[in-house]
């Protein structure tokens, strides 16, 4: 790992990492918005597409105030995020569970997101870099309702996905 000297290195080190990490998602989201089956699902993967790009311009004006260009550096972790998310989007069976596999792939990703824009936030807090905290915030708030949007879909997309169970041997013998 290389040297982070100061709070300010560290700040810029984590919106490099959430610059990289949205643009994966920018890859990642019309793939889950094709594969998803629920209506609702499908159009919060599209709509969330939108604020992505958005959220991208917002780190890359971050990045300016900060005084570096607007690039990333690999994030492993959402790396692994969108690998779990192409495995749902692969899922076999009925269309519910496939819906079901990828909001808890999308909200894994929310989760990740929420916590290292608000890390960084409380950086440039702390940093007293008042701008930089506000787009932070912006894109935090927006992050927390898609995550809550997920959930709300979730309780559709879990009774459709119970409902087409079908139990079987292998079930039968689980629950022994």
């Amino acid at each position: 790992m290389s040297a982070i000297p100061t709070l300010h290195d560290l700040l810029i080190n984590e919106i490099k990492d959430l610059f990289f990490a949205e643009n994966q998602l920018v890859k990642a989201l019309p793939k889950m918005a094709k594969a998803a089956n629920h209506p609702e699902l499908k159009a919060g993967f599209s709509r969330h597409l939108g604020q992505t790009r958005e959220h991208v311009k917002r780190l890359a004006k971050a990045l300016r105030i900060l005084g570096c260009p607007p690039r990333g550096k690999t994030c492993h972790a959402m790396l692994g995020l969108v690998k779990e998310g192409a495995e749902a989007i692969e899922t076999k069976g009925p269309a519910a569970v496939r819906d079901a596999a990828l909001i808890g792939a999308a909200q894994r990703v929310e989760h990740y997101e929420m916590a290292g824009y608000g890390t960084a936030r409380a950086f440039a807090l702390a940093l007293k870099e008042n701008e930089v905290a506000k787009l932070l915030q912006t894109t935090l708030s927006e992050e927390g309702d898609t995550n809550q949007a997920l959930t709300k879909i979730s309780v559709s997309v879990n009774a459709n996905a119970l409902s087409s169970d079908v139990p079987n041997s292998v079930t039968k013998k689980s629950k022994r």
